[in-house]
């Protein structure tokens, strides 16, 4: 039995990744770290010197703001983790990948393994494309989220791009631009509404025709799912960077 304990427990994310866990016989909540305790079936506390110390796992759905404290607890403890929250800076995921030089680390901008396919289906459509088709992303989310662009939307922008040899340069507001479209871009589209739980599209517009790449979650769930997923699989292994790719062969 795998135990575990959840970075951000009190919080939407927190629960549905408790509510998963409940429903399977191979990890176990034994542990919440938040601030605001707001009842659960397991302890919550306030920091992660209070964790238990026989915990084998950590799911992060809370905040960037807690990442140090995060990473310093998993590499002296030698705890892996999951890290799930968005909105991290170029410089904190610079810290996430020093930190899985010492210990296993699964990082993804986003836990469905929906997502994660169409991403790999994005890189397929634009090696056969090329360069002869625009790429453009568009993505929706409810209006409580605080980042834009999601992390998903970066995550499918730098997929794609990898394919051009990271030559292409991401374009997020055209409103004050009076030119014609570069063929080196990759343009990034922020829609903030209602509580669309997430869409992304990535469209590649060639002459006198479309492709669309779309993917449409409904409920938060698949995300605390693939999370749980995610946690199994990264137990016991040995320090590094694991992501979707790691669990499922899409390519």
């Amino acid at each position: 039995m795998i135990k575990a304990v959840i970075c951000g427990a009190c919080g939407k994310m927190g629960r549905f990744v408790a509510d998963c866990a409940e429903s399977d016989e191979n990890i176990k909540i034994i542990a919440g770290i938040d601030k605001i305790n707001s009842g659960s079936d397991f302890p919550i506390f306030g920091s992660f010197n209070d964790i238990p110390a026989d915990a084998d796992v950590i799911i992060d759905f809370s905040n960037p703001a807690l990442l140090d404290d995060l990473l310093e607890f998993a590499v002296k403890k030698k705890v892996p983790a999951v890290i799930a929250t968005t909105g991290y800076s170029d410089a904190q995921i610079k810290q996430i990948h020093k930190a899985a030089e010492s210990v296993p680390i699964f990082f993804t901008f986003n836990m469905s393994v929906g997502v994660n396919l169409i991403c790999s289906l994005a890189k397929k459509a634009a090696a056969v494309l090329g360069d002869s088709f625009d790429v453009e992303i568009i993505e929706k989310h409810h209006n409580q989220k605080i980042d834009a662009p999601s992390g998903t939307a970066i995550m499918l922008a730098n997929a794609v791009n990898e394919v051009f040899g990271d030559t292409m340069n991401y374009e997020y507001d055209r409103h004050s631009k009076r030119c014609k479209r570069p063929k080196n871009e990759i343009g990034i589209h922020s829609v903030r509404g209602g509580t669309i739980v997430g869409e992304h599209d990535v469209i590649f517009a060639g002459r006198d025709e479309v492709i669309t790449i779309s993917h449409s979650a409904t409920s938060k769930e698949v995300f605390a799912a693939g999370a749980v997923k995610a946690a199994k699989f990264i137990v016991g292994k040995s320090a590094g960077i694991y992501d979707m790719n790691s669990i499922m062969s899409f390519n």
